[in-house]
């Protein structure tokens, strides 16, 4: 079969520039989708069935493709060989391709969804084919064609969606520019919430910050762009050929979408990157639902300048949402969200990731809590809120024509509720005084005329699907009650005809039933069969039984058969015009389900100051952090005993603390929940804290912990420098940094130097506010000469060869490490350990130092040079008890001296 090249030429004149490496990446798409056909044999060799799906299969070469096929969807070739190993369903085979079997397996449709949340989970894609076409006029195959292609980014079915977690699809774009920093163009959707954002991000470590925040369950990628493994090999990560992102057709693409002339009106008009990238992932994601996605009604740009930037590096270490092993347990999101809804907790989700700068929007969310805590308003709220549920996913899934029968039913339940809601918010707004929790009522609407159809129209407990009826409640329409009074007739009717025809017939064993496959019939045993009038008609033979029909009961079958059908297909009708109803309110609906998320947050923050005795934050114009008696949020409710608490004061005259102290002594722990304070706050939520003061943050960096990244060809030390210049780089005086253990991957003299002068150069040059962590003890010289630095220490104290943390923070540097003590609690032998104490105290005899008793660094002091005999002699002279003679003698020894 020759190759055609007689593909969409649209997608080259749509270019107005025509670019010779964007016209060969569309005609190599092209043929590598003619190529999924040529690989299998000539169609002709196939039965009409197969050649239809190697059409269907050709037009969709990156996706499984299922195959309707009755009950069930079947995969062939391929893609049946590699579902049924990530299925683990059985392989089998049917026909023939070039001579071999060709391999098949398939699913139960009734079932589809399990299988495909678990092909979904591992990254892949699958179209949907179902048959379009009427079996019954069509002369060969049914037709078929794909509905939709199911991705990991562009679910919106509830089976198929984590109900706490956005479900992300990330288009990424960029291009490099005359210094060394490429700029990107960031463009990302929630399908399943209706949710549509743009950025535009300079420099990569700012590209991989954000796409560690938005967690993408599906990440595009334009092919020409050269990404770390990181990126293009996480699941979901898929290549997209350069002129899906030709700016002029993305320009396009969203303009058409939006009716508008052009994106100024959206701030996104010259924001090249964005659009290439905004419009690239508005084509994809339309092509996967076969729909113009009605719910996706405007853009949002997000300035990096409106939030507080965390790299990707601190969101791991401060385990926000995900914990270091990749889990959702002991992390902050996993303490603090309490939400009424799942809506509100995807919504907290994106506050803890993105907190805001100073400003308005933060004050209105302090302000809220504050009010909603007054006479616990928050208490009287949240249950009304559990009421009306998922309210933002249901309202994407009537947008896309997919919403079940129990959606509409929670749907009806939700607009019911928001009454009663709204009576206690105009009681809290009353009681506060203020016009915060009032604003937030008035974004709510309620929805009379809709809560009153889907009343009436609903039964009250649906079931799951519409297709076997049951939806629609009696007296919502004429017409289906008259076709469904014929169904519920039948019974008596059946009844009636079998007592009639015993007494006619004389026939004892004589019973009337009904079966799916052949629909009415009347039973006598074999020994009466014969005794059959001529009237009746023989149907069904059986081993023990023979079943007949007659002109009477045909007549009946087909008028109660056919208002089945019709009754179904109307109950079809009518639901499809209630979902259209339902549509009409579709933005009002929106901006209310936003709303009520923002409340179902700011209640939770309200829920967890009250129970986890959180204060509010006081926010200052002034660069500062003062925190007193502060908690780690998490550790806090995991320890059996007490959390002690700690306090934190940096401020622009004292930038920076040097910590010391012993491993398991709490350094770490003190960092974070400093960090986690600095994050709350800048949330809008209280802290857990006794009293809280906090300036202007632009930015949390934290180099913690260790790990190397193998796949990449990086070295433990590699990733702690790569972290600690990214830091060096990008910090300014209003940042706060959290550094530990900087140097330890090297050896001692160069790991100190590199910790000593990263120290000084924050100190010094940045003037951010720091918390530097180490065991580098010749570091705590450096609040000797810096008035901005100070020293503090995690308390410990020996007990029986032994050590008890204090984890109280005390001023200035600690006195030892207790190295030898850690090992000892972490099991190290006590041999080994008798043998390092030998070994130690014979070292610190060569090196002039007191042993483990001391009450100073056991460590040389590198960095500050031994006395000398010269300075020895001037500091013990009077230079006014001397001759001029005696002076210029004196200054010849003293020269004699140093030759």
């Amino acid at each position: 079969m020759a190759r055609s090249l007689a593909f969409d030429v649209k997608k080259l004149y749509g270019l107005q520039q025509f670019d010779f490496h964007v016209a060969m990446s569309i005609i190599a798409t092209h043929l590598q989708q003619q190529d999924a056909v040529l690989t299998t044999s000539d169609l002709s060799a196939h039965t009409p069935m197969m050649q239809q799906f190697l059409r269907i299969k050709a037009q969709q070469p990156e996706h499984l493709l299922f195959y309707r096929m009755g009950d069930f969807y079947e995969l062939f070739f391929d893609d049946a060989t590699k579902a049924a190993e990530l299925l683990d369903i059985t392989l089998t085979a049917r026909g023939h391709s070039d001579g071999k079997p060709i391999p098949m397996c398939g699913v139960p449709y009734h079932s589809a969804e399990r299988y495909l949340a678990r092909l979904v989970e591992l990254g892949f894609s699958v179209a949907i084919c179902e048959q379009t076409g009427d079996p019954a006029t069509s002369k060969g195959p049914v037709e078929r064609q794909v509905v939709r292609i199911v991705t990991p980014g562009t679910v919106s079915d509830e089976a198929l969606l984590k109900e706490r977690r956005d479900c992300i699809v990330l288009a990424v774009t960029g291009h490099k520019t005359s210094s060394s920093r490429p700029e990107y163009g960031l463009a990302w959707m929630d399908v399943s919430g209706g949710r549509f954002r743009v950025c535009e991000v300079s420099g990569h470590e700012a590209m991989l910050a954000e796409v560690e925040r938005l967690q993408p369950s599906e990440l595009l990628f334009d092919d020409s762009l050269s990404l770390p493994a990181e990126i293009s090999s996480r699941i979901g990560a898929r290549r997209r050929p350069v002129w899906e992102f030709d700016t002029d057709t993305c320009y396009r693409q969203l303009t058409s979408h939006f009716r508008s002339r052009d994106l100024r009106g959206f701030d996104f008009e010259h924001r090249l990157q964005a659009i290439r990238a905004a419009g690239a992932l508005l084509s994809y994601v339309k092509d996967t639902q076969r729909s113009e996605l009605p719910h996706i009604q405007t853009v949002q740009v997000e300035q990096p300048d409106d939030a507080l930037i965390l790299d990707a590096a601190s969101r791991r270490n401060l385990e926000i949402d995900r914990n270091l092993n990749g889990g959702s347990g002991n992390t902050l999101m996993s303490v603090i969200d309490k939400t009424a809804t799942t809506m509100g907790s995807r919504l907290l989700n994106r506050w803890l990731n993105r907190p805001l700068r100073f400003g308005t929007e933060l004050r209105h969310r302090q302000q809220t809590v504050a009010d909603l805590l007054q006479n616990y308003h928050f208490e009287t709220i949240q249950p009304i809120l559990k009421k009306i549920g998922d309210l933002e996913r249901i309202l994407a899934r009537v947008a896309l024509g997919s919403a079940r029968p129990r959606d509409m039913a929670r749907l009806r339940d939700a607009l019911a509720a928001l009454p009663e809601l709204q009576q206690i918010l105009t009681t809290a707004s009353r009681a506060t005084q203020s016009d915060r929790v009032k604003k937030l009522a008035q974004r709510i609407s309620e929805f009379p005329q809709l809560c009153q159809l889907l009343s009436h129209a609903l039964v009250a407990n649906p079931p799951v699907v519409i297709r076997e009826g049951g939806v629609i409640a009696e007296g919502y329409d004429a017409q289906l009650d008259e076709l469904r009074s014929l169904s519920s007739n039948a019974g008596q009717y059946l009844i009636d005809l079998e007592l009639r025809e015993k007494q006619r017939t004389g026939l004892s064993t004589l019973k009337v039933g009904y079966n799916r496959v052949h629909g009415y019939f009347i039973e006598v045993s074999k020994a009466q069969a014969e005794q059959m009038p001529a009237e009746y008609q023989r149907r069904q033979t059986l081993k023990n039984a023979e079943r007949f029909i007659t002109p009477e009961l045909k007549t009946f079958e087909d008028k109660v058969l056919s208002a089945n059908s019709k009754a179904l297909a109307r109950e079809k009708d009518l639901y499809d015009r209630l979902m259209q109803e339902a549509g009409e309110f579709l933005a009002e609906l929106q901006g209310s389900a936003a709303a009520l998320a923002e409340l179902d947050v700011l209640c939770n923050f309200a829920d967890r100051a009250l129970n986890l005795n959180w204060v509010q934050p006081v926010l200052v114009e002034h660069t500062e952090v003062n925190i007193t008696q502060g908690r780690h949020p998490v550790v806090e409710q995991v320890l059996e005993t007490q959390f002690v608490a700690n306090d934190t004061h940096l401020s622009a005259q004292r930038q920076m603390l040097i910590i010391t102290g012993p491993n398991m002594g709490g350094k770490s722990t003190y960092m974070r929940q400093t960090a986690l304070i600095v994050l709350l706050a800048f949330c809008g939520s209280h802290v857990p804290a006794s009293a809280a003061s906090i300036g202007p943050i632009d930015r949390i960096f934290t180099r913690i912990g260790s790990s190397d990244d193998l796949a990449g060809g990086r070295s433990t030390f590699m990733v702690e420098m790569t972290e600690t210049a990214n830091i060096l780089h990008n910090a300014s005086a209003n940042s706060l940094v959290l550094m530990d253990e900087v140097g330890r991957g090297t050896s001692t003299f160069d790991g100190l130097s590199l910790a000593w002068a990263c120290a000084l150069h924050i100190a010094d040059k940045i003037g951010a506010l720091t918390l530097f962590a180490t065991h580098y003890f010749e570091l705590t010289v450096l609040a000797d000469s810096y008035p901005q630095i100070d020293n503090v220490h995690l308390d410990a104290t020996e007990h029986q060869q032994g050590i008890v943390f204090m984890h109280t923070v005390k001023p200035g540097p600690a006195n030892q490490s207790y190295g030898l003590q850690v090992a000892q609690l972490a099991g190290i032998p006590p041999d080994v350990i008798q043998q390092a104490r030998q070994k130690l105290l014979a070292l610190e005899k060569l090196a002039g130092k007191p042993a483990l008793s001391c009450q100073g660094p056991i460590q040389d002091d590198l960095f500050v040079s031994p006395d000398h005999p010269v300075v020895d002699r001037l500091r013990e002279l009077d230079p006014d008890a001397l001759t001029p003679r005696q002076a210029m003698d004196l200054l010849y020894q003293l020269k004699q001296s140093c030759s």
